[in-house]
């Protein structure tokens, strides 16, 4: 998966995956059947650390909308582990490599984009029951602005941002979406 998230799918080439694994050829093969379908375990791999991460913060009925939100912010790109942080996203990083060359791999991005949405908007719409959406925000605009952000944090820590510089892009975009 590591491989996969440094350089992307299409310059992990299959001995590179060979390396990183230290299995042989025959192994990776007969237990994925081609590079795509190894991607995709990959993928489902970072799926389910990612919901490990939602549950924790989003999906926490403990925590009020707005801290659930930035606390998910926080667990997976401004507070992340130094290395995991300066790696992005997996399903971003993805996304701006993959967005032409598989129609395939493409649909199984979007869908896992859409599960980090619907979490988001589930603590939107308890944000606008609440009242407490900025005026002439609804619920899904302040989902996709919030995911909009993520992808966009993802990508200057990958670049190298300081996490304080990242807070503050953060608190500019939690602003603009709730009071």
């Amino acid at each position: 998966m590591e491989q996969f998230w440094r350089e992307g799918f299409e310059a992990s080439s299959v001995q590179k995956l060979l390396d990183a694994t230290e299995i042989n050829r025959g192994t990776l093969y007969n237990s994925f059947g081609d590079k795509e379908t190894f991607f995709k375990k990959c993928l489902d791999r970072y799926n389910d650390e990612l919901q490990s991460a939602i549950d924790e913060t989003l999906g926490n009925a403990d925590i009020k909308p707005k801290e659930a939100v930035i606390a998910w912010f926080d667990k997976l790109v401004i507070s992340a582990p130094p290395k995991q942080r300066q790696l992005g996203c997996l399903l971003v990083n993805s996304v701006c490599e993959s967005i032409n060359w598989n129609k395939d791999i493409q649909k199984y991005l979007r869908a896992s984009l859409s599960k980090l949405r619907k979490a988001l908007l589930v603590r939107t719409k308890e944000l606008d029951k609440a009242k407490k959406l900025n005026k002439g925000i609804k619920p899904e605009l302040a989902a996709d602005i919030l995911l909009s952000a993520y992808s966009g944090l993802q990508v200057d820590a990958r670049n190298g941002k300081a996490p304080k510089q990242m807070r503050e892009v953060l608190d500019v975009n939690i602003s603009a979406v709730c009071k």
